[in-house]
């Protein structure tokens, strides 16, 4: 018996993509089938999240049109990784395996043949790895491969060129339904789940169309959430520049005691405004990182909803058939 596959696509303001990228998702499903690699009752499943352009009605057009697509769209733009877990979620009792997918076509769609056989062979999780990032910038690349480096460093497990791009069983996807975070950074929690996983790598292609949503800004947020939702090191090495600050300002002491009782009293008062200016910036520094994990723990405290449905295009048809 064949596994039902459902492809998950978060959607953000992507009406120049979709027209290109809807019809090789659609192909790829539809080729999948006739190999008889998974079962007809298969589907690309496209979440919208929030979008502001016409990206959900060119999505309730493709459901229209064909019976593989489904829509799913956000009450409001929660981002690119609520966006991704809403899919994943509202659809994992209906299939054997998802694989999830963005939107703009840079990432190799053949790659899911592999991924196939990797959980034909037992694989619960199979991640799509890049094996370069030669259509990034300089900067794009020494940046992104920085982040999986301080990632690392960090104690945080995590795939390294892994974005995500990944297949995920019904079965693991049934255990990753227990971790509750608001603050998502999937990339960074799949690994957590356990179960046989398995890698395969692409290259990746530049954009086909539209722009990025990920400016520097927001890569540098996602980066930040990663690190602080995933690891405590920071604390950790926030102590340990504590401790060492301390023993210097002591030896400091010493000195400046020692300087008064013998005499040798000298004017310091560059000495003592860069002190004063260093410690101010190491404090500020502890008390801004220390509240990233403050203000994470009351986020989760709240235990708000992390997405919300407000279509379907499923309800679209339903309503259709009752005329």
């Amino acid at each position: 018996m064949k596994p039902i596959l459902y492809i998950i696509i978060p959607c953000y303001n992507e009406e120049k993509v979709l027209p290109v990228t809807e019809p090789l998702f659609l192909k790829k499903l539809t080729g999948l089938i006739e190999k008889e690699s998974i079962a007809p009752e298969s589907r690309v499943v496209f979440v919208n999240d929030g979008s502001r352009d016409r990206t959900w009605e060119l999505i309730k057009g493709y459901a229209e049109e064909n019976s593989h697509i489904l829509g799913l769209s956000l009450s409001r733009n929660r981002g690119h990784q609520n966006a991704l877990l809403a899919g994943l979620m509202e659809m994992k009792d209906r299939c054997d395996i998802t694989i999830s997918i963005d939107c703009d076509g840079q990432d190799d769609i053949n790659a899911m043949d592999e991924m196939l056989k990797e959980y034909e062979k037992g694989a619960e999780i199979v991640y799509g790895v890049r094996n370069n990032r030669d259509t990034d910038s300089f900067f794009k690349r020494s940046t992104a491969q920085g982040f999986y480096r301080l990632m690392k460093a960090m104690g945080v497990e995590s795939i390294y060129n892994h974005a995500d791009y990944r297949l995920v069983s019904a079965r693991a996807l049934d255990a990753f339904a227990d971790f509750e975070e608001v603050n998502l950074f999937l990339r960074g929690l799949f690994p957590l789940v356990g179960f046989h996983s398995a890698c395969v790598y692409y290259a990746r292609e530049k954009r086909m169309a539209g722009e990025s949503h990920y400016p520097i800004k927001k890569m540098v947020a996602f980066a930040l959430d990663g690190i602080t939702s995933l690891s405590v090191k920071p604390i950790d090495l926030i102590a340990k520049v504590g401790l060492t600050i301390v023993f210097f300002s002591f030896v400091g002491i010493i000195y400046a005691l020692v300087s008064a009782l013998l005499g040798h009293v000298v004017s310091g008062w560059t000495s003592m405004t860069c002190i004063i200016c260093f410690l101010g910036g190491i404090q500020l520094l502890s008390l801004s990182i220390i509240g990233q994990y403050v203000g994470k723990i009351y986020l989760e405290s709240k235990h708000r909803p992390r997405y919300i449905i407000s279509e379907r295009t499923e309800d679209q048809k339903k309503g259709e058939d009752r005329k």
